[in-house]
C-alpha cells in the first residue's frame, strides 16, 4: 500500500480523488489499523469515540487546518463503519462495555463481549471513571490526552466509563489529564458553570481484570476535585495511604465538628468563596500564588483565610493546623463526590 500524506495534496479534484481512493483501497483489519493509517495521512493524532454504532472522529491538529480535513474525516468515518461491519454488528455497543466492566457477569459472557468489542486480549486495558456532568467537549479533552490509545466509552449510572487499550504511564497520564482539564476549566468556577470533568484512573491490567480497574477508577473519582481546586484527575495507584479515607463511614464524617462548620460556612455565597480560598491555599501553599490563581489581591486571600481561621480555630501558618485543614477539605471533597455516585456503582 502506497503512503499518502495530506501535506502533499492540494484542494483540487484530483487530490480529493486520491484521498478517497486511498481509504477505499485500505485493507484495514480493525479500528487501530484504520487510525494508524489516518494519522500518517493527517500528520497529526486522529481520535475516535464510539457512540453506539456511529463513530465520532476528530483531529488533534496544532498546525493550520488543511482544505481536505473535512474529506479526510468523512473517509475515516466511512472506513471505520465498513471495518466494524466485518465483525458482529454490536461492535462498539456501550452495553458490551458494561458487560466487560461488570464483575457480576459470567466469565463466558464477559469473554464474548470482549471479542465483540474488538479488544485485544494480549494488551493491557485501563479504565477511567469520568464525572457524569462532563460535556462532549470535556470528553474530547480527555481523549486528546490518550494519543495512540484505542478508546471505548459508556455511560454507567452517574459516571462515564472510558476503557483505554494501549500502554499509558500512570503518573504521566494523570498529570497530563489534570493539566488539560485545569487549562480548559480554570478555577475559580462561577456558580452553576460547567465544572468540566473530574476523573478517577484505575490501574492498567489484563482485559479480564477490567472490572477491578473500573472499581479502582470509581474509588479514585471520589478523591478528584469536583469543587475546582485540588486534583481534577486522580490515579488510584497514587493514593497510597490516602485510600483509607474512602473507608470512613458517613456517620464518622457527619460527626466531625470541623467538617460541619466548613459546610455551614460554604452554605452562603460569601462563605463559599472563603472555603474555596482555603482549599486553594492548601493546594498552592502561599498567599501570592493563591491570589494569582483566584485572580484577586493577596489581601483578599488573607481576609478570607482569617475568617476561616477564626471560625475553626486554625492558624494556617502552623504546619499541624494546615495539615488538619487540608485533611478536612479533602474529606469534604470525598463526601461531595460520593454523594454524586451511587452505592451500586461503587460496588460493581
Amino acid at each position: 500500500m502506497n503512503t499518502l500524506r495530506l501535506s502533499e495534496l492540494g484542494s483540487d479534484p484530483e487530490s480529493v480523488l486520491r484521498l478517497v481512493h486511498f481509504f477505499d483501497d485500505l485493507d484495514a483489519t480493525g479500528v487501530d489499523a484504520v487510525l494508524t493509517a489516518a494519522r500518517v495521512v493527517a500528520g497529526c493524532p486522529v481520535h475516535v469515540r464510539w457512540d453506539g454504532a456511529a463513530p465520532e472522529v476528530w483531529l488533534q491538529r496544532e498546525a493550520p487546518a488543511h482544505p481536505l480535513d473535512g474529506v479526510l474525516l468523512d473517509r475515516v468515518r466511512h472506513t471505520l463503519e465498513a471495518t466494524s461491519a466485518r465483525v458482529p454488528p454490536s461492535f462498539g455497543d456501550p452495553a458490551l462495555v458494561e458487560v466487560v466492566l461488570s464483575s457480576r457477569e459470567r466469565p463466558e459472557d464477559r469473554a464474548r463481549a470482549i471479542r465483540l468489542l474488538g479488544l485485544d486480549e494480549s494488551r493491557e486495558v485501563r479504565v477511567l471513571a469520568v464525572s457524569a456532568q462532563s460535556s462532549p467537549e470535556a470528553l474530547r479533552i480527555i481523549t486528546s490526552a490518550l494519543t495512540s490509545v484505542s478508546v471505548w466509552t459508556a455511560d454507567l449510572g452517574t459516571a462515564t466509563a472510558v476503557v483505554c487499550q494501549g500502554r499509558t504511564n500512570t503518573r504521566a497520564l494523570s498529570d497530563e489529564l489534570d493539566r488539560a482539564i485545569v487549562a480548559a476549566f480554570p478555577a475559580p468556577l462561577p456558580e452553576g458553570a460547567d465544572r468540566g470533568p473530574w476523573i478517577g484512573l484505575g490501574a492498567a491490567g489484563g482485559v479480564f481484570a477490567a472490572p477491578t480497574s473500573w472499581g479502582q477508577a470509581l474509588r479514585a473519582l471520589r478523591f478528584a476535585s469536583s469543587t475546582g481546586f485540588g486534583r481534577r484527575a486522580v490515579a488510584y495507584e497514587r493514593l497510597s495511604a490516602l485510600e483509607l479515607l474512602a473507608e470512613l463511614p458517613p456517620d464518622a464524617t457527619r460527626g466531625s465538628h470541623a467538617l460541619t462548620r466548613i459546610n455551614e460556612i460554604a452554605a452562603t455565597p460569601a462563605g463559599r468563596l472563603q472555603v474555596e480560598t482555603a482549599e486553594a491555599f492548601c493546594v498552592f501553599g502561599s498567599l501570592r500564588r493563591t491570589a494569582e490563581e483566584l485572580h484577586v489581591h493577596h489581601s483578599t486571600v488573607a481576609a478570607r483565610l482569617a475568617h476561616i481561621e477564626s471560625q475553626l480555630g486554625w492558624d494556617m501558618d502552623d504546619p499541624l493546623d494546615r495539615f488538619s485543614a487540608t485533611l478536612v477539605l479533602m474529606i469534604r471533597r470525598i463526601t461531595l463526590s460520593s454523594a454524586e455516585l451511587t452505592d451500586d456503582q461503587i460496588g460493581r
